[in-house]
């Protein structure tokens, strides 16, 4: 049989933290793993955002053809304000043009953000 002496409870405890050590630095190793990836993704992140063009406050929407004149108020961020016949203007413009009996987008509702009080 078998002439080698069964281990002793102590030798199977240590053999067992032993295992448990290396078990946790290779989970450790791919926690750091997974950490380095989500920084980097971060870092990358807020890369884009700098390089991203600030958006314009404010939106004057125009009818269609050359020329044609300012059918609507956006803010900014407005989800109606898409398409070739959208330019940006300044705070002052945008004033002017709702005060000028523009329409104030019923959506982003830049009057009321402008506090222009039309009657």
């Amino acid at each position: 049989m078998n002439d080698r002496p069964s281990p002793s409870r102590l030798d199977l405890l240590y053999f067992a933290r032993r295992v448990v050590v290396q078990q946790a630095r290779a989970n450790l190793a791919q926690l750091d793993r997974w950490i380095a990836v989500e920084e980097r993704r971060e870092v990358e992140r807020r890369m884009g955002e700098a390089r991203r063009p600030k958006a314009p406050e404010w939106l004057v929407e125009r009818g269609i053809g050359a020329g044609a004149p300012a059918v609507r108020i956006h803010a900014g961020g407005c989800h109606m304000a898409k398409g070739v016949r959208v330019q940006a203007v300044s705070e002052e413009e945008a004033r002017r043009a709702l005060y000028g009996h523009v329409e104030a987008c019923s959506h982003c509702n830049p009057d009321t953000v402008l506090r222009v009080i039309l009657e």
